[in-house]
């Protein structure tokens, strides 16, 4: 008999599925934030979507999440503001106004999206 060369025969199939988490928190400003200053905003100055107050800011999930912040309805660049994830007096959201620049009014919405991705894995082996 000749010589073969033996070997193993193996399937597989996964399934990835990556579920978005959206929550949105909403402020409208106090007072002016001058070109050069910060704009800070604590957890507990946030409302969500039904209008509630919100007591704490959500966890960012490493590796799977991000954050948008959007000021009188346009998108931010992101450089620009620091998320702090928690509580009130823990949790903020810190939007940087560049110097030079125009100032953010006073009654100007500032929107937090808050995007956290839980993705599931399955894997079905076959020999």
């Amino acid at each position: 008999m000749a010589l073969q060369l033996m070997k193993l025969v193996v399937s597989a199939a996964s399934t990835i599925n990556t579920t978005p988490a959206s929550e949105k928190f909403f402020y409208v400003t106090t007072a002016e934030t001058a070109a050069g200053a910060t704009l800070t905003v604590d957890a507990a100055s946030f409302f969500d979507d039904a209008g509630a107050a919100v007591t704490a800011l959500p966890a960012l999930t490493a590796n799977n999440s991000y954050f948008n912040v959007y000021v009188n309805g346009v998108l931010q660049m992101q450089g620009l503001a620091t998320y702090t994830p928690g509580a009130t007096g823990v949790g903020s959201l810190e939007v940087d106004v560049p110097a030079g620049g125009d100032p953010i009014l006073q009654n100007s919405p500032v929107v937090l999206e808050v995007m956290n991705f839980d993705p599931q894995a399955s894997t079905t082996v076959s020999t």
